[in-house]
């Protein structure tokens, strides 16, 4: 007779838990937005040419290449009384600290024979500390909640603080600090960095005490011991699909998001295509309100059909509203675009942004969570409860996607004459220059967003998906469990 299947208990977190736990990557966030600027700071201040910096930044994944899988091999194997995440989360942001620090406050007083060589080095151990916060942010979601209508619940929160902290932080940037320190100067990078480094601090804190009795033996897998060695990720990176296809869509969707973001993005935009850079954190200021509240409806759909419905569909609106967009900045002079007065253009341009980053904040955050399913996922296949391999991919991606982001800006607007330094406020209009910042601001978005499309077709862990794999994981802890008593 077959044995009736129990009924699953989910290891379910509570509200405030998910809250604080998504600070972490709050926490990883507020360094990507300061190194956004990195440039301004290495070409203005520290005296490296603009081919040099994206050179930096886009070959030092090789870097990457080698540490990401070394982090997450350590991930998985650490079985401390202090946790397996919490170690990595704590050492990361001490890490991001005192390397962002050395990078801004000591390259340019370096002698310029090994200014370059200095740079390099320290971002690379900064790349380090990035990879163990961000990868604990991706992995530590398998301990949090296993509950699929819960699972979204940390896109809202990701999402809010995201809005937030982008919003704010480039209102801060473009209407306090750059006119306060008259620019990218050196005065600007301190203040910056003070704010950031505390800031970040407190976040990793409160995520830290969210997941403290979370991270915890009971919690890592299926209770199952199976021995995984290094060599073993191969394989599982190639028979695990989802995971295959998870990877092209974040991917993908990191290069939309910080290619529309690049602080020299926002300057060619707003400052030389509208003629008044202050735009840049006002607008999105005023969109706020309207973009979370189109979070809550997506997260709400998340829970009821489960993440890749959801993540789909943003998908597709997204595409819809950057095509109104693109439409709309072409039919209309972007200087007349202003709030003092506003005027019937900025009220259109306001609703379609809204919109647009409304649905853009669905689907960037929602893959986040998409990444504990994969590792539930390679649970339920081998047994292996491996997060921290799932974690450093994706802490790869992100990190891999954001480099090749600011070289492919990097080397295009050199090929059209910026070779020596970035456009700023004061930079003349020109027909190059116009199509350069619609390409990045639209254009690289649209390539990226079809990827995604296609590759969610062949990503098969639907709600009714996943429902299935934690009721066959729960069963299997049940066996095992009944199995131990019996010995």
């Amino acid at each position: 007779m077959e044995q009736k299947k129990s009924e699953i208990v989910y290891n379910s977190a509570k509200t405030w838990q998910v809250g604080f736990f998504a600070l972490n990557n709050t926490a990883t966030n507020l360094y990507m937005f300061l190194f956004m600027f990195i440039a301004y700071y290495a070409t203005g201040v520290a005296g490296l040419l603009v081919v040099a910096v994206s050179s930096i930044l886009t070959f030092s994944r090789i870097w990457d290449g080698i540490t990401d899988p070394l982090i997450g091999f350590f991930i998985d194997k650490t079985r401390s009384k202090f946790g397996k995440f919490r170690p990595f989360m704590l050492c990361g942001n001490i890490i991001l600290a005192g390397t962002t620090a050395i990078i801004l406050f000591t390259t340019h007083l370096m002698p310029e024979s090994i200014r370059l060589v200095y740079f390099i080095v320290i971002y690379m151990v900064y790349i380090i500390g990035y990879t163990f916060q961000t990868a604990s942010t991706k992995a530590a979601q398998t301990v949090l909640t296993n509950d699929p209508k819960q699972r979204p619940m940390f896109t809202l929160f990701d999402a809010i603080y995201n809005t937030i902290m982008f919003v704010g932080g480039q209102v801060l940037i473009a209407s306090v600090l750059v006119p306060k320190h008259q620019g990218f100067t050196m005065g600007f990078f301190t203040e910056t960095f003070f704010i950031v480094m505390t800031a970040s601090g407190i976040f990793t804190i409160l995520a830290l005490i969210s997941i403290w009795k979370k991270d915890v033996e009971e919690n890592w897998g299926s209770g199952e011991v199976v021995r995984t060695r290094f060599r073993d990720y191969i394989p599982v990176i190639k028979k695990n699909r989802p995971l295959q296809m998870l990877i092209i869509s974040a991917s993908t969707d990191k290069l939309a998001a910080l290619t529309m973001r690049n602080s020299v993005v926002l300057v060619i935009i707003y400052g030389v295509m509208m003629g008044n850079y202050d735009l840049s954190g006002k607008l999105q200021l005023i969109t706020a309100i309207p973009t979370i509240l189109i979070t809550f409806w997506g997260i709400g759909y998340a829970k009821k059909l489960g993440i890749k419905k959801a993540y789909v569909i943003a998908t597709k609106l997204s595409l819809l509203f950057i095509a109104l967009l693109f439409v709309f900045m072409n039919a209309i002079d972007l200087t007349s675009i202003s709030l003092t007065p506003i005027n019937g253009q900025t009220v259109i341009f306001l609703i379609i942004w809204a919109l647009l980053a409304g649905v853009m904040n669905i689907g960037g955050n929602i893959v986040i969570p998409m990444i504990a399913d994969c590792a539930d996922y390679e649970v339920h296949q081998s047994g292996r409860f491996i997060p921290g391999m799932m974690g450093t991919i994706f802490s790869f991606v992100d990190k891999m996607v954001s480099s090749v982001s600011t070289a492919l800006i990097g080397f295009l607007l050199a090929s059209i004459g910026f070779k020596e330094a970035f456009p700023t406020v004061d930079t003349p209009r020109s027909p190059e220059l116009y199509g350069m910042g619609l390409f990045f601001f639209i254009g690289i978005p649209v390539i990226a967003w079809v990827a995604s499309l296609i590759a969610m077709k062949f990503y098969e862990l639907d709600g009714v998906k996943m429902n299935e794999i934690q009721q066959a994981i729960h069963d299997r802890k049940q066996k095992l469990e009944i199995e131990i008593e019996q010995v």
